[in-house]
């Protein structure tokens, strides 16, 4: 019997492509499903989360996830990673750099917003540094004509943010942390707040006016609000 989106407690946002709010930071994963192969989009805060998200998502893919896209270098999307043995994994250039040089920041981070340090310790230490760096666009081939873009669209929220846009009917943008719903756009010491309103102007022109956008907290919104968003940050920051 196959099993839906709903039953595993993920929402479905097209055929073949849907999320799912992880509980404690209202983080945002998601799924895009291909012909044999599967896209995984960010990886939850620690090994036991992401060791969740590839079960369930192998269970709606009939699966194995063949492909992991992290869409910045904070512990809540990336600590899960080391789970998906087998997985291509991608992310913006300089992530490497991050996860060879900034382990420590990325493990007080972890721990200062409440992760046990046994798993932060035991996430930090099995982090591997992904594979393909993406600097401009790669689109990535999964299948039966299911493509995904993938798209370094910052510096913003970071300086190393990567957007996946997954073209169809609609097309549905995962933004990473570039947009936030549940909360006020979370800019800290490593965000590049001069930079953040062009990185959602990018956003807005790979997604155009009907596409769906994924924040990476809280509810899926449309171009009306990530262009508020934007117009929001550039006067909170002072640059047009």
């Amino acid at each position: 019997m196959t099993v839906t989106w709903e039953e595993l407690g993920w929402e479905r946002l097209a055929a073949g492509v849907g999320r799912c709010r992880l509980p404690g930071w209202d983080c945002t994963a998601g799924l895009v499903l291909g012909a044999g192969k599967a896209l995984m989009v960010d990886a939850g805060s620690s090994l036991a989360e992401g060791a969740r998200l590839r079960a369930r998502a192998q269970e709606l893919a009939g699966g194995r996830v063949t492909h992991l896209a992290l869409t910045h270098p904070h512990f809540d999307h990336v600590l899960g990673a080391s789970v998906f043995a087998g997985a291509e994994v991608y992310a913006a250039v300089g992530t490497d750099s991050v996860f060879a040089h900034e382990r420590a920041e990325l493990r007080r981070d972890a721990i200062g917003n409440g992760l046990p340090v046994a798993d932060a310790d035991e996430a930090v230490d099995a982090l591997a540094p992904p594979r393909h760096l993406v600097s401009g666009e790669w689109t990535l081939d999964l299948g039966d004509g299911r493509q995904a873009l993938l798209a370094n669209v910052g510096p913003g929220h970071t300086a190393y943010d990567l957007a996946v846009l997954v073209p169809g009917s609609p097309e549905v943008v995962f933004c990473g942390d570039l947009v936030e719903e549940s909360g006020e756009p979370q800019a800290g010491p490593d965000a590049v707040p001069s930079r953040w309103p062009d990185a959602l102007d990018r956003l807005l022109a790979l997604g155009g006016e009907d596409a769906l956008y994924v924040p990476g907290h809280g509810a899926v919104v449309d171009a009306g609000f990530v262009r508020c968003q934007r117009d929001a940050l550039a006067a909170r920051f002072g640059v047009s």
